[in-house]
């Protein structure tokens, strides 16, 4: 079976759907507000307003902490 078969395959099953139409759409507008909505209230960014030299030398002391963390 070559790649366009495969792909007609799952748009005939996709057209012929009724209820898993809606079931997607409730997977899709999930995996939305998980990955864009929530990480803009929760992880905020906090190497957006520094320069590439604060942004390294707070990457290497995280990476360092962390790291003398973990041997303790």
């Amino acid at each position: 079976m070559n790649v366009a078969g495969i792909y007609r395959f799952y748009v005939e099953g996709f057209k012929s759907m009724t209820t898993g139409r809606i079931l997607w759409l409730i997977i899709l507008l999930k995996l939305f507000v998980m990955f864009f909505v929530i990480k803009l209230f929760f992880f905020p960014s906090f190497l957006k307003d520094k320069t590439n030299e604060e942004k390294q030398e707070y990457v290497g002391n995280e990476l360092i902490q962390r790291a003398s963390d973990t041997l303790e």
